[in-house]
């Protein structure tokens, strides 16, 4: 999903593409702790667009912090961006091979909203691999009232210019708009399924420590969700954050750094 984004800043940060599964993934990395930590975008993300204040102000001496851009999205084109009814596994599988592409043999996963889902899923399947897990605004379900809401988003033309600019001088207005259709077509067929179900089977699998962080006030994930994924990950925290919106990281990322950090 998304929300306003923010510009990135900061001198000692590294761009590369390495190739993960026949693609070449674009990511980003800073600083030189020995945790190292996943940063998975939403929908339509990627590290530049959704994770400016992590990359710059999280702690460099502790972490070692890597954003990615899943495939078709970011600088992670070509391939185009489409939406196969496994598209969250192939992402999983792509994050947890690119960060073992780059010698990271534990980490730990930082995901919002697609992202997040994301992070569900490979936490649950690779749980060798996974340290700690934080999501926020994300769901493991999709009901009609969700399918509501993402077709409410669909038409990029209706969305405001802050929301909009970082996305159409990444991608252009065509991909955008085309992709963001893609996606509530794609994220709608989990409703299709009796349960709407994308992940909720795969939540009691997850053994490592979790926090889950919720905007009370997102209009793009309704807090039943995070409270959903509470409930069956067993031992997780969850962190209700009472002004906190979707993009809850970029507009109160001091706070939001400083929980995460903590938590990890």
């Amino acid at each position: 999903l998304f929300l306003s984004r923010s510009p990135l800043s900061s001198t000692s940060i590294t761009s590369a593409k390495i190739q993960v599964n026949g693609v070449h993934l674009h990511y980003q990395q800073t600083g030189e702790g020995s945790h190292a930590v996943l940063l998975l975008p939403g929908m339509l993300g990627s590290g530049q667009t959704d994770f400016g204040p992590q990359l710059k102000s999280m702690n460099k001496q502790l972490f070692t912090i890597v954003a990615w851009d899943p495939r078709g999205y970011g600088q992670s084109i070509p391939p185009s961006r489409d939406f196969p009814p496994d598209f969250f596994e192939r992402d999983a599988k792509d994050a947890v091979d690119l960060m073992q592409a780059l010698k990271f043999k534990k980490f730990s996963l930082l995901g919002w909203s697609d992202g997040g889902i994301t992070a569900l899923i490979a936490a649950a399947k690779y749980p060798a691999l996974i340290h700690k897990l934080v999501v926020w605004g994300a769901n493991a379900s999709v009901t009609q009232e969700d399918v509501r809401i993402y077709n409410g988003i669909r038409d990029v033309s209706k969305w405001s210019e802050k929301a909009k600019k970082p996305l159409e001088e990444m991608y252009g207005h065509q991909y955008f708009a085309k992709t963001c259709e893609a996606w509530v077509d794609g994220i709608s067929r989990f409703a299709e399924k009796s349960d709407g179900n994308i992940c909720q089977q795969l939540l009691p699998d997850i053994k490592c420590p979790t926090f889950i962080i919720h905007g009370e006030k997102d209009p793009l994930v309704p807090q039943a969700h995070a409270e959903y994924i509470h409930k069956h990950i067993k031992g997780s925290r969850l962190l209700l954050m009472p002004e906190g919106k979707h993009n809850l990281h970029l507009r109160f990322a001091e706070d939001f750094n400083r929980q995460v950090e903590d938590f990890l």
